[in-house]
């Protein structure tokens, strides 16, 4: 789900972008009157789940692979307009560091897994638990909710696909950036979303939800000071530690085929627009360390990005903290 650059026009990416603006202004707004300072570290631990999540990549037939977000997860730990907050810095992480989604489409990408899925699976959580009694309510809620918010994220990004080639094509009359239609997209991107990885997604948010409701019960608590309990960094390095099973999926996730497997697998040309379009070189591509062995890098990745994630909420506690004391002095 990760779009890379060039797939979508710059004119796309510039509306997706825009939109995005007043949803991280209300965000963040939300998150500093809700969520203290001491709790802003729990957001960096939710970001590295989300982060780690979507490294485990997951094989459908057809050579196509996804993966789970976490944002239904987050959102049902510390509320909609936090996981929007964390889901955003994780997938600027991936951008930034691995080339996992693009630049320019960084907006796309963040209204369709920071935006839209996040606040549709809480929504759905909401209302599931509302019609559910009994100590799992939580979870149940959690489980159709995240199901709901990935595929809802899913149908948003076919969608953008999708339109491309109806607004953007050269004299010839051929696709300048994707070339699938929506009668493609969205079956291509659906197909997976609501099968398997829409499966992916509900397992991961129930088994790490059910885990923190018995190992840290705290961070669900809107007030109390947490600090990463041993039980949490037990989990977050098992999840490193495996993060090489996502290696296991062969071929690439749909909408994120390079310029050559979109000319050898039906498009039968390269749009031009992809061909000629922006061009970013990330620090460490495709999760891979130049002579490591690939499940080694790929660890050292999730290592890296998890950490990332933990450093820079921290900061962030920290400084919002030390802001309170000069006010107060």
């Amino acid at each position: 789900m990760h779009i890379p650059d060039n797939y979508l026009s710059p004119q796309t990416c510039a509306v997706m972008a825009a939109a995005m603006v007043p949803v991280w202004t209300v965000s963040i707004k939300k998150v500093k009157a809700e969520i203290p300072k001491v709790k802003l570290p729990m957001l960096g631990v939710g970001a590295a789940f989300s982060f780690l999540g979507m490294m485990f990549n997951i094989p459908i037939p057809g050579g196509t692979t996804g993966h789970a977000v976490g944002g239904t997860l987050i959102a049902s730990l510390m509320g909609p307009y936090a996981a929007c907050i964390a889901v955003t810095v994780a997938l600027l992480i991936q951008a930034l560091i691995f080339g996992d989604g693009g630049i320019l489409s960084f907006g796309a990408n963040c209204f369709n897994m920071a935006f839209v899925l996040p606040f549709v699976g809480y929504a759905a959580t909401q209302l599931i638990m509302k019609r559910v009694k009994g100590k799992n309510a939580d979870l149940i809620g959690s489980a159709i909710g995240s199901y709901v918010g990935i595929n809802a994220a899913a149908l948003c990004a076919a969608i953008e696909f999708g339109i491309q080639p109806m607004l953007f094509r050269d004299a010839a009359g051929n696709a300048l950036y994707c070339p699938y239609g929506l009668n493609v997209s969205i079956p291509a991107m659906m197909l997976g979303h609501l099968t398997l990885f829409g499966i992916a997604e509900v397992v991961y948010t129930t088994a790490v939800l059910a885990f923190v409701r018995k190992a840290a019960p705290e961070m669900k608590s809107s007030t109390e000071a947490v600090r990463t309990a041993l039980p949490l960094k037990l989990l977050m390095a098992a999840l490193v530690i495996l993060t090489p099973l996502g290696l296991l999926a062969e071929g690439t996730a749909w909408g994120e085929w390079s310029t050559d497997e979109i000319a050898a697998t039906g498009a039968g040309f390269t749009p031009s627009g992809m061909l000629s379009g922006f061009s970013y070189s990330s620090l460490i591509p495709d999760y891979s360390l130049t002579g490591m062995p690939e499940w080694l890098g790929y660890i050292l990745s999730a290592v890296i990005g998890a950490a990332i994630l933990i450093i820079i909420f921290k900061l962030l506690s920290v400084a919002g903290n030390s802001k309170k004391e000069n006010l107060t002095v």
